[in-house]
């Protein structure tokens, strides 16, 4: 993995107005852009352009649209859709490059820009090498480059994106269901109540209406994550048959049974994966799945005759693996399965090379209701989870991990402490100033010894990187849902 300036493991991220989410600074980037993938598809030109709901967001896409047009580029508008509906026009429309500007489940004062290839996938290291190397070489000062190229509306794509959606499986019959759905206020807010209705679902949509501040606030799929019982009150209210709810900009999905209980990437993974197989349709009879998976996947996998394997942490990772399993299987017939807990789950098929909330969703309501008697509750308990939870604390700087002394020392300490460890991870986010710490073990252990031992080591690092007492920790309990507090002593 390379260590870029600027790009992280979902493009570049940062607070709206502070660099480098400043408009000045995404002007230089888009003349970057629009310069080194000029360069590599010559005679292409249709660079498009699509966002979420932020506040900061139209902004951010003028000063993106002013940069690319200095390459004499058509530029073309895509309005508010989802991540995946950006990946897939892009590559639809046999785009030279398209660009996302959100922050997906940060919060709203955050934003960010990813750049997809003409296949919809994020790009390459190389490649974002190559825009560093060159947006470095400008020269200081107002650049006030002339304007080439041509603005085109391509807002109208919004309906061939929803089409795309409502032909994932033909003849889906949703009629059957009454759903909740919590769009988050996000880029889901009109797709995704319009194809579950136009599936024939009763839909309860809920977190549709956008402010420019209101994006991912006590909604969505991560708050669904750590505060669970706020959904399961509104599915009772409802008297809904499942939830569904995306993140900001839908390439996430989170689920809720009928019985309050949440059912995350892995849970997903599990079902997906052995339905898949089933019908003979898995990719090299083959789950891909990230190290922060649970480690009770190995065990499922196994059980159900297919095969896993791990990548590093950032879906481009899992989508370069599925890829690489084309070698041995073909997508003419056959779908590549591979995702992360967080519920950002590729399908990967000839078309789509993108995580997909909306897509996954379809796919889990054809299977649900595969059933004699429909139960997201029954699916579910095929996978038990073993015992896991994830820390995350705010970090002032990231020095190298391998450095801080007391933090390995810590950590090798664990290993000795807990004889049913079953995984320990131990890293940086790549998209927020943040560590995290994901710490499973077998049934021997409980959820209060785990939390102990994440807010000790929560408590050193930021003492490691001069980080205030003051800054943020939680502790989500990734196999129940749920925050955890700080144990007493």
């Amino acid at each position: 993995m390379a260590n870029n300036q600027y790009f992280g493991t979902d493009g570049i991220r940062g607070t709206a107005g502070t660099p480098p989410m400043t408009a000045e600074f995404i002007y230089r980037l888009g003349v970057a852009v629009g310069h080194v993938l000029s360069l590599e598809t010559p005679g292409a030109d249709l660079f498009v352009i699509g966002r979420d709901t932020r506040l900061s967001g139209p902004r951010l896409q003028e000063a993106l649209t002013r940069g690319l047009l200095t390459s004499g580029a058509r530029v073309m508008d895509l309005g508010i859709l989802p991540t995946p509906g950006i990946a897939w026009l892009t590559r639809e429309l046999g785009a030279t490059a398209g660009a996302v500007i959100s922050a997906s489940h940060n919060p709203a004062p955050e934003n960010g820009i990813k750049f997809l290839n003409p296949q919809g996938m994020k790009l390459s290291e190389k490649q974002e090498a190559a825009i560093e190397d060159y947006l470095n070489s400008l020269p200081d000062g107002d650049l006030n480059l002339p304007e080439t190229g041509l603005r085109v509306d391509g807002t109208k794509f919004y309906d061939l994106y929803l089409q795309d959606l409502l032909s994932t499986e033909e003849n889906l019959d949703l009629s059957r269901l009454k759903i909740l759905l919590d769009c988050s206020n996000g880029a889901a807010h009109r797709v995704g109540p319009e194809l579950l209705r136009g599936l024939g679902a009763d839909v309860v949509a809920l977190n549709t209406e956008s402010d420019g501040v209101n994006i991912n606030v006590l909604s969505g799929s991560e708050h669904a994550r750590s505060k669970p019982e706020a959904l399961a009150a509104l599915l009772t209210e409802h008297q809904a048959n499942l939830a569904i709810t995306f993140d900001g900009d839908a390439d996430r999905v989170i689920l809720m049974d009928e019985t309050g209980q949440l059912i995350d990437g892995d849970h997903m993974l599990a079902i997906l994966a052995d339905a898949l197989h089933r019908e003979g349709k898995l990719l090299a009879n083959t789950l891909v799945t990230t190290v922060m998976a649970n480690g009770s996947l190995h065990q499922f996998a196994a059980d159900h005759h297919f095969e896993l394997i791990q990548t590093p942490v950032g879906d481009k990772y899992v989508t370069e693996a599925l890829l690489a399993l084309t070698s041995e299987d073909t997508l003419a017939d056959k779908l590549g399965l591979g995702g992360e807990q967080s519920g950002h789950i590729i399908l990967l098929d000839e078309h789509h090379r993108t995580g997909d909330g909306l897509r996954t969703a379809i796919f889990m309501l054809k299977f649900l209701l595969q059933q004699e008697q429909p139960s997201l509750a029954a699916l579910a308990s095929q996978i038990q989870k073993y015992p896991q939870l994830v820390a995350s604390c705010n970090v002032a700087a990231k020095p190298d991990l391998k450095t801080l002394k007391p933090l390995q020392d810590m950590l090798d300490e664990i290993k000795h402490r807990l004889p049913g460890l079953v995984q320990l991870n131990s890293r940086y986010s790549g998209t927020e100033p943040k560590y995290r710490l994901m710490i499973e073990t077998d049934t021997r252990h409980t959820t209060h010894d785990l939390a102990e031992i994440c807010w000790e080591v929560c408590d050193v690092i930021q003492r490691e990187t001069d980080t205030p007492s003051t800054a943020k920790i939680e502790v989500l309990n990734v196999s129940a849902g749920g925050l955890v507090p700080r144990p007493e002593k």
